[in-house]
């Protein structure tokens, strides 16, 4: 990505899809050029949560709400210590913020984190685009210096831009050294979270259950999970294609053979199902978003989840799988589209889920999860 050091709002804008379709709009943010995967998501709220998502990694989100920006940003809400989409695409953005809880306008942190986004285009037909052909490559560019510059010339750059597929990039957004979050109050756990591209009120929402956190870099061992004497290892969601993940699979085969309490999501899952032995495929479009059903098929209830995630594993809706681990079965499945989102082996303490449960932002249908995970580290010391 290259950018500008300020990003004029008039200035001329236009995204080019790798299949040629092309939008013209206005620069919002940065001025530039970005490259990246074009990816929609649903959620009405929580724009700065899905900014500052490590999931996003590389791709051009796509807002399908149509006014952003009119809480403008603060400094409480941040899932991480930066914005990490490679572009930001909106119909009306807000010219003004009003909420009390407002530090500055979500253009200027843009501008300041240098992430070149477009408005004024219809959003609407962009993301129906994207659901009849797919998450796509995509490259936005604003600014004098791409005025004149030919259509077919911009596609061509688009075009070198690296596939999604087959790329492994947990370990440029995770930690690089181990930090510890504490339990608050009482702590009666230990757990080593193993960080994928781990979101801030992650280890927050474990901590508030009197667990004290070690937050372990992408590249993590096994030793180096077990130098921590856990109760229970969790990992967590992140960015790039699960089929490249071959050290986290490693390590979380190690913590399946000790049958460690054990407990994943979003890329976590993709990891465990592949861990059991089953597959991970592509989605056409992917699920993002705060508003998606799941069914908890354990319990029968179905809860609204948020989700950001390409990916899917591939294990089978209607019978028990026997794995190297013992036997597991789908626990969770979305009911748009009977998308597997959570598995659970019945032989052992481990689960996971492809949404997130920390709901940030999102509804707190899923915080149970959570609680699950306690009571897994409950029995095993028991």
């Amino acid at each position: 990505m290259t950018t500008s050091t300020r990003g004029a709002a008039k200035a001329p804008a236009v995204l080019v899809l790798e299949d040629g379709r092309i939008f013209r709009g206005r620069a919002y943010g940065a001025v530039g050029e970005t490259f990246g995967e074009a990816v929609f998501s649903t959620g009405m709220t929580g724009y700065q949560e899905t900014l500052t998502d490590p999931s996003y990694h590389r791709q051009v989100v796509v807002m399908t709400a149509p006014h952003v920006g009119n809480t403008g940003v603060n400094d409480e809400d941040p899932e991480s210590g930066r914005i990490w989409v490679a572009g930001y695409v909106v119909r009306d953005p807000a010219r003004l913020p009003s909420n009390w809880r407002s530090r500055r306008s979500l253009d200027d942190e843009l501008v300041k984190q240098g992430v070149v986004g477009i408005s004024g285009i219809d959003t609407r037909a962009l993301t129906r685009h994207l659901r009849e052909r797919g998450a796509m490559r995509v490259g936005i560019f604003s600014g004098e210096a791409w005025q004149g510059v030919r259509d077919e010339a911009l596609l061509a750059r688009v075009k070198e831009a690296p596939q999604m597929e087959g790329a492994d990039l947990s370990a440029e957004v995770a930690t690089k050294e181990t930090y510890v979050v504490p339990a608050i109050g009482e702590k009666k756990f230990t757990v080593a979270a193993v960080d994928l591209g781990i979101k801030g009120m992650t280890p927050h929402r474990m901590a508030e259950r009197g667990i004290e956190v070690h937050v372990l870099p992408a590249t993590a061992t096994a030793e180096d999970v077990y130098a921590v004497n856990p109760d229970g290892v969790f990992f967590s969601n992140g960015p790039g294609d699960p089929a490249t993940a071959d050290g986290p699979v490693a390590v979380m085969r190690a913590v399946l053979e000790r049958r460690t309490p054990l407990f994943g999501i979003c890329f976590g899952n993709q990891i465990l199902g592949r861990a059991l032995g089953f597959g991970t495929y592509k989605l056409k479009y992917g699920h993002r978003g705060i508003n998606q059903p799941v069914q908890d098929r354990t319990t029968g209830k179905v809860e609204v989840t948020a989700h950001n995630h390409g990916f899917a594993v591939d294990a089978p809706l209607d019978r028990i799988s026997e794995t190297p681990f013992g036997r597991a079965e789908v626990s969770h499945v979305c009911l748009n589209d009977q998308v597997v989102e959570g598995l659970q082996l019945l032989d052992q303490p481990a689960f996971s889920v492809q949404y997130h449960p920390e709901a940030a932002a999102g509804p707190h249908d899923a915080a149970y999860l959570f609680d699950r995970f306690v009571t897994l580290m409950e029995a095993e010391r028991a």
